[in-house]
């Protein structure tokens, strides 16, 4: 199923969106150097291991 997204498409996309402000609606973020950290959505934790790089 690859391919179903244009490149183009997906450069849009990502041009548009602020993906720490989209993950960040959902999930407490927390600033880790030049990227960000939260717990992960898909089990507990105590440590964050869920990262995003902007």
């Amino acid at each position: 199923m690859a391919g179903l997204i244009s490149p183009a498409t997906l450069d849009r996309i990502r041009a548009a969106s602020d993906i720490v402000e989209v993950i960040g609606g959902y999930l407490r973020l927390k600033r880790a150097g030049s990227n960000f950290v939260a717990l992960c959505p898909f089990h507990q934790e105590k440590t964050p291991s869920f990262n995003v790089n902007p």
